[in-house]
C-alpha cells in the first residue's frame, strides 16, 4: 500500500517552462507548491526535469537573452529561481493520480501525495523515426547536433544558414516546418513516404508553390549520416517502391511526424482531446474544477517555452483565485 505523505495546498506535475513558471508565481505567492518534476534521465518519455528544452541547444527566442541561451541552461536557471523562492521538489515521476474525490491524489512509485489544487505541465514528447542515431538528441546529448525535432527553436542556428536541409513528414507539421526553413536554408528538401501529402490543402498549396523546397517522393529516412561526430552531412533515403537506397547531403535534418502529449496519467481522470491532448477552456480550466492544465499537453498549436511559460503564469494565478475561493467558502465558476 502507498505510503501517504504530508498534504499541499498546491502540487505541480511536470518542470519545464509550464511547470516552472506556475511554481515561481505560486511560491512567490506563499502557495509553497509541491513540484513533481518527472525526474532524470527519462529519455524518450521526456516528462523528465526540464521537459524538451533539455533537449535543445540554443534558444535564441526566449526573451532578455540578446546573445541566445542553451536550452538545458535555460531550464537550470528557472529551477534555481523557483528554488529561491521555497518551492518544494520531488525528483521522480508521478505514476498515479485520483482526481474523482478531494483531496485530489496523486501517487509517486510507492508514495501518496494529497492536495487541494493541481496544476498539470507534463508537456509533449517529439515523435521519433526510431533511429539509432536520433538517440543524442532525445536522450539529451550533444551528439545529436544536426538532428532536431522543432525548426522553430534550431532553424535560425548559424550551423543552418544557406545549407541543405531535411524535414521529414507529410502533415502541416512538417509543411510548417520545411516553409519556416526556407528562409535560413539553401533548399529544404521535404521527404515524404507516400505520393501525396497528409497536410492541409492551403499548407500543400503553400509547399508545392514554394521554389526553395522539392518533395522527394516515396521516400524514408534509414539512416542519418555522422551524426556520432557532432554533425550531420547527409541521410540515406529508401525507396518505399523500389527499395532502392540513395545517399542525400544535408546539414541537418528536421523530424517533424508530430508530437505525442504526456497524458497517459489522464486518461479516464480528464477530458482529453482525440489526439491525446488535455482539453482545457478559460485559458487553462480542464474538465475538473481545480485542475488546471498548461504548457504542450493541452497545446498542440504554438509549442514554444515563452507561450508554455505564459499559460504556467496563468494556471499559478487561476490556482491562487481558486484556493482563495476554497478558504472563503466561495469557490470560483468553473
Amino acid at each position: 500500500m502507498p505510503i501517504v505523505k504530508e498534504h499541499h495546498p498546491l502540487i505541480i506535475l511536470g518542470s519545464g517552462p509550464a511547470g516552472y513558471t506556475a511554481a515561481l508565481y505560486a511560491s512567490r505567492a506563499s502557495l509553497k507548491p509541491l513540484l513533481i518534476d518527472g525526474g532524470a534521465g527519462l529519455g524518450q518519455a521526456m516528462q523528465g526535469q526540464g521537459g524538451q528544452l533539455t533537449i535543445t541547444s540554443e534558444v535564441e527566442n526566449y526573451p532578455g537573452f540578446p546573445d541566445g541561451i542553451l536550452g538545458p541552461e535555460l531550464m537550470v536557471r528557472m529551477r534555481q529561481q523557483v528554488e529561491r523562492f521555497g518551492t518544494i521538489f520531488v525528483e521522480d515521476l508521478a505514476t498515479h493520480v485520483d482526481l474523482t474525490k478531494r483531496p485530489f491524489s496523486i501517487s509517486v512509485q510507492d508514495d501518496q501525495y494529497t492536495s487541494d489544487v493541481l496544476i498539470v505541465a507534463t508537456g509533449a514528447s517529439a515523435k521519433w523515426l526510431g533511429l539509432e542515431e536520433e538517440k543524442p538528441s532525445w536522450e539529451g546529448g550533444l551528439g545529436g547536433a544536426g538532428v532536431s525535432a522543432c525548426a522553430t527553436c534550431d532553424g535560425p542556428m548559424p550551423a543552418y544558414r544557406n545549407q541543405p536541409l531535411v524535414v521529414v513528414g507529410g502533415g502541416d507539421t512538417a509543411a510548417e516546418e520545411a516553409l519556416f526553413l526556407t528562409h535560413f536554408a539553401s533548399h529544404v528538401y521535404l521527404v515524404h513516404r507516400r505520393d501525396e501529402l497528409r497536410a492541409s490543402q492551403i499548407m500543400r498549396e503553400r509547399v508545392l508553390k514554394e521554389p526553395r523546397i522539392t518533395v522527394l517522393w516515396n521516400k524514408t529516412v534509414s539512416a542519418i549520416h555522422d551524426v556520432s561526430q557532432g554533425r550531420v552531412t547527409g541521410v540515406s533515403l529508401r525507396d518505399t517502391q523500389t527499395g532502392e537506397s540513395e545517399f542525400h547531403p544535408c546539414a541537418g535534418v528536421f523530424i517533424a511526424i508530430g508530437h505525442k502529449p504526456n497524458s497517459e496519467l489522464f486518461a479516464g481522470e480528464l477530458e482529453l482531446d482525440p489526439n491525446g491532448y488535455i482539453v482545457t477552456h478559460r485559458d487553462v480550466r480542464t474538465s475538473v474544477a481545480g485542475v488546471f492544465a498548461c504548457g504542450d499537453v493541452q497545446d498542440h498549436e504554438y509549442r514554444q517555452a515563452i507561450s508554455a511559460a505564459g499559460s504556467g503564469c496563468m494556471a499559478a494565478i487561476q490556482a491562487e483565485r481558486y484556493l482563495a475561493g476554497i478558504h472563503a467558502g466561495a469557490p470560483i465558476d468553473w
